[in-house]
């Protein structure tokens, strides 16, 4: 197989689902959701293609490129204990111009 056509992941409903967690609203999302960008929690094992894939097939959108960051848990005391938050994944989507993802509806 040539590196220009790659096979793209084929995951189902249900996985979609698992992938995307739940759309993150902060400052920063809302001022990159003005240039196409849309703001994800995504689950920790899930990568770029089926990040990807997933809102492709939830959304029916375009996706031209997705970045990823895994967010570390802060250290916090819980009842004079010390203790720590888990660490969750964060992805960016680039949508194709003239996209976009409404997120204040909910999912078909």
């Amino acid at each position: 197989m040539s590196d220009a056509k790659q096979k793209r992941p084929v995951i189902g409903r249900e996985r979609m689902y698992q992938t995307i967690l739940s759309p993150l609203v902060t400052e920063k999302a809302t001022l990159n959701s003005e240039r196409g960008q849309v703001t994800f929690k995504v689950a920790t094992d899930a990568t770029k293609p089926q990040i990807k894939a997933a809102v492709e097939g939830l959304f029916g959108v375009t996706v031209l490129a997705v970045n990823t960051i895994v967010v570390k848990g802060k250290t916090k005391r819980f009842k004079n204990f010390p203790g720590r938050r888990s660490d969750w994944k964060k992805a960016m989507v680039r949508l194709a111009e003239g996209q976009s993802i409404d997120l204040t509806t909910g999912l078909a």
